[in-house]
């Protein structure tokens, strides 16, 4: 999350996917797949960890299994803030209109502890612009470090909460639930998640994204 890598080439080659793979907000309506855009950060790109293993592909591949006609696209940029991720969202919505977006951002504005009520605006933001365009939302919520106090702690971890309940859009309330602090989920770094956390996350939220493709198919309907 905080590392200096942001992967620009291979991020480039996955969103191209998306905005040259034809128009996607009437995909839901034509009886195609579904498209979600995962847009986020190092915990969605999958840092450090092989392609297949990034958390849009494992989802994918699981909800595949489960009978869904999905295409996830890894918009995840490692060490990218919730600035970060407000930047690129026009563009990325630029070509083709995804049916759904998980938004994952927040961790790399904990980590260098950026003010909370700035990172509440960004995702506002990127959630209003997600809202006008009348595309379907899953907010996933990130946790401070506890080592920068409980002011610090109150104010993040209540942002997502706050804007879940503003903008009416559903929460996942940590996108690390069950991977945190357990070392046999995580890299060397005591961050990211290995291979096997990866799946303990697509497992958890997996119930939310199957919610978030019926709302897009009823949106595309």
């Amino acid at each position: 999350m905080r590392f200096p890598l942001l992967r620009a080439l291979c991020t480039f080659g996955l969103v191209f996917s998306l905005v040259n793979a034809g128009s996607g907000g009437a995909a839901a309506a034509a009886g195609e797949p579904v498209t979600i855009l995962a847009l986020g950060d190092s915990l969605t790109a999958g840092y450090d960890l092989p392609p297949d293993d990034a958390f849009p592909v494992r989802l994918e591949k699981t909800l595949r299994t489960r009978g869904h006609d999905v295409r996830l696209v890894n918009a995840g940029v490692s060490g990218d803030t919730t600035a970060g991720g407000l930047a690129r969202l026009e563009w990325l919505l630029s070509g083709e209109t995804p049916d759904a977006v998980i938004v994952e951002l927040g961790a790399n504005d904990a980590l260098r502890g950026l003010p909370p009520a700035k990172a509440e605006e960004n995702l506002a933001a990127i959630l209003k612009i997600l809202q006008d365009r009348g595309i379907p939302v899953l907010l996933a919520g990130m946790m401070a470090p506890r080592n920068l106090g409980p002011e610090y702690v109150a104010a993040f971890d209540g942002l997502y909460p706050r804007l879940a309940e503003r903008f009416d859009v559903p929460l996942y309330p940590f996108f690390l639930e069950g991977v945190a602090l357990q070392d046999r989920y995580l890299l060397s770094d005591g961050l990211h998640p290995n291979a096997d956390g990866v799946q303990v996350i697509v497992d958890n939220i997996l119930p939310h994204v199957e919610a978030l493709i019926e709302r897009a198919r009823r949106a595309g309907g």
